[in-house]
């Protein structure tokens, strides 16, 4: 029964750092950054690795802190930045995939509540061959990579406005 004690604590420490695993596939470092106010959308990052000798895929992702969970990624095109869904997210065998801003990411649109710093959530993954992972995923502070659209001067000529049609 000690053991299983022993046990039970090992996972619940991973768990709290945010890290994972299940069949080859292991996930690190889960963390997304708090929101700005009351924004409805958010971005999950991570390092997936897999000691495998096969390859695996991230098909999917889901949460109940969003309406909506899915996988992205960021690109530039036409110099702008957009940010786009992928049908999956390659993890080659004896490798390693980081999630990352500008990057890979995991999407969450129509959150629930805006991300607190400090706070945490589970984010389940879901892999072609490792099958589901259950995360932590730890909440950061802002960055200040993050962009703070009040500041910006709008009627500058040098400033495009985007198209969102």
């Amino acid at each position: 029964m000690k053991i299983l004690s022993l046990i039970g604590a090992i996972m619940m420490s991973f768990a709290a750092l945010g890290s994972a695993q299940a069949g080859d596939i292991t996930v690190s470092n889960a963390w997304a950054r708090a929101s700005i106010g009351m924004g409805k959308t958010g971005a999950a990052f991570m390092t997936l690795k897999n000691t495998g000798k096969a390859d695996d895929r991230l098909v999917s992702a889901s949460s109940d802190v969003a309406k909506k969970v899915s996988v992205h990624t960021s690109l530039m095109e036409n110099g702008i930045m957009k940010m786009r869904p992928v049908k999956a997210i390659e993890v080659p065998a004896g490798g390693m995939v980081m999630l990352k801003p500008g990057g890979l990411h995991i999407m969450f649109m129509g959150l629930k509540a805006p991300f607190k710093q400090g706070e945490s959530f589970t984010l389940k993954l879901q892999f072609e061959k490792a099958g589901s992972i259950d995360t932590v995923v730890n909440i950061k502070a802002g960055s200040a990579m993050m962009m703070d659209h009040g500041k910006m001067d709008m009627k500058n000529p040098k400033m495009k406005k985007m198209n969102t049609n």
